[in-house]
């Protein structure tokens, strides 16, 4: 029988994954940056399933804002990214109110109950996964350290995410001040939680809030 495969192609990454379709247990995923070699990260990531399942036979989609191209060229089903999350989240997240995608370049919001609705921020990349990487580049540290790091904080101070200039101009200071930066990791994640509620949600009522 055909195992399911998705192939998401963002504008920073490519993730694939393959599921029983029996099961809809995850058999294989992986996480790749691509930096705008597309075609080649896509071609090595199948590689690695063709590694794994040699021999099998696959029911494939492509979704991601750069996997249209792709999808066209290669014959196989595309799939609009927030119609995929709405269906996933619809079938694995039954009781959920809203879902947040911080891309590499963009960040989304779906609003659920009530009525589905996305909103999308603007051509800006603050708060997005483009600004944390920027931000750990600041702090001369990894993205994977800056997240083990922010779990060991013990305070947070405020820092602008909506620009990446802006959130440089407040946390220079905090670094020559001696500040931690366990805590200044996780002001930055505080920063784009704040970015993402204020630019997105925009007032709407979140379950919990």
């Amino acid at each position: 029988m055909e195992k399911f495969m998705g192939i998401d192609v963002g504008s920073t990454t490519v993730k694939v994954t393959v599921l029983s379709p029996d099961t809809g247990e995850i058999l294989f995923k992986s996480y790749e940056r691509h930096y705008s070699r597309v075609k080649e990260c896509v071609l090595g990531e199948l590689e690695k399933v063709k590694a794994q399942f040699p021999g099998e036979s696959f029911r494939a989609a492509v979704t991601g804002s750069a996997g249209l191209g792709l999808a066209e060229k290669s014959g196989i089903a595309f799939v609009q990214e927030v119609q995929a999350a709405f269906i996933a989240i619809r079938k694995y997240y039954p009781d959920a109110d809203v879902a947040v995608e911080l891309g590499g370049e963009d960040a989304k919001i779906i609003l659920i109950t009530g009525g589905t609705e996305q909103r999308m921020n603007g051509s800006c990349a603050g708060g997005t996964g483009a600004f944390i990487d920027q931000m750990a580049t600041l702090l001369n540290i990894s993205v994977s350290e800056m997240d083990e790091l922010a779990l060991r904080a013990e305070k947070t101070y405020p820092i602008a995410s909506r620009c990446g200039v802006f959130a440089k101009s407040d946390i220079q200071p905090l670094l020559n001040q001696g500040a931690a930066k366990s805590d200044i990791s996780a002001s930055i994640f505080q920063a784009v939680v704040d970015q993402t509620v204020a630019g997105l949600a925009q007032g709407r009522r979140i379950k919990g809030k």
